[in-house]
């Protein structure tokens, strides 16, 4: 955690990093000979290595990192920066999988070359949240899906919902209208979060936070009998 950055390379025991980040370690950061940083494969193999002149020198690894219980956010795009600042803090809370979800409410458009350039956006965004984050398995962006092909699994979090959230491993949250009345069905699980009405931006962040707490992994527990 007290490295100077976090990189990406293809082999962790044997690290050459990319132009681009070769120039951003050297320049940007302006990283010292004798400096550490940690780079990792995207896929749970790590290394922490010394900066020498012009290359890494490998002083601890490479190591493996479990890879945790996989926990995805499907989540409808939003005005403004309003999604990528959700994605980013989303791979800061350890979210393995984020989906674009097409919603009927969605207020932007949100197909052909836009829709492929928000993705590709949120792609770049995860994989530098996850270096600043220090986390070693990357997150996935997958491709958009339609509110009628999301699994029967997956909970759909909207006020008036239940309260269980036990065994609940993925969460869809709806664009800034809402999802529409009979967009999901009525077999459909619905989850509230909390008692208040939460902008979509915050409801995306309140469910990962529950997800990602409920997956295990940070390190504590709580009794719930202490949370009442």
């Amino acid at each position: 955690m007290a490295a100077l950055a976090q990189l990406r390379v293809v082999d962790p025991a044997n690290p050459v990093l990319s132009r681009d980040d070769e120039h951003h370690l050297r320049d940007v950061l302006r990283a010292r000979v004798g400096e550490e940083i940690v780079v990792t494969d995207g896929e749970g193999r790590w290394s922490i290595c010394e900066v020498r002149d012009s290359s890494l020198r490998v002083l601890v690894g490479p190591e493996r990192d479990e890879r945790g219980e996989e926990i995805t956010l499907y989540l409808a795009p939003l005005k403004g920066d309003r999604s990528e600042w959700a994605v980013a803090k989303a791979t800061e809370l350890g979210i393995s999988r984020v989906v674009p979800l097409v919603s009927e409410r969605l207020s932007v458009k949100f197909r052909g070359e836009t829709r492929d350039k928000i993705v590709a956006r949120w792609r770049r965004i995860g994989a530098e949240a996850a270096g600043q984050c220090r986390r070693t398995y990357d997150i996935v962006i997958d491709d958009p899906v339609a509110v009628a092909d999301v699994p029967a699994e997956v909970a759909v979090c909207d006020m008036g919902g239940g309260g269980d959230w036990r065994a609940v491993r993925s969460v869809a949250i709806g664009p800034e209208g809402g999802f529409a009345p009979t967009e999901w069905g009525s077999a459909r699980r619905v989850l509230a979060l909390g008692p208040t009405v939460l902008r979509a931006e915050t409801a995306a962040i309140c469910a990962a936070t529950v997800l990602a707490f409920s997956a295990g992994g940070w390190g504590f527990t709580v009794d719930p009998g202490e949370l009442r």
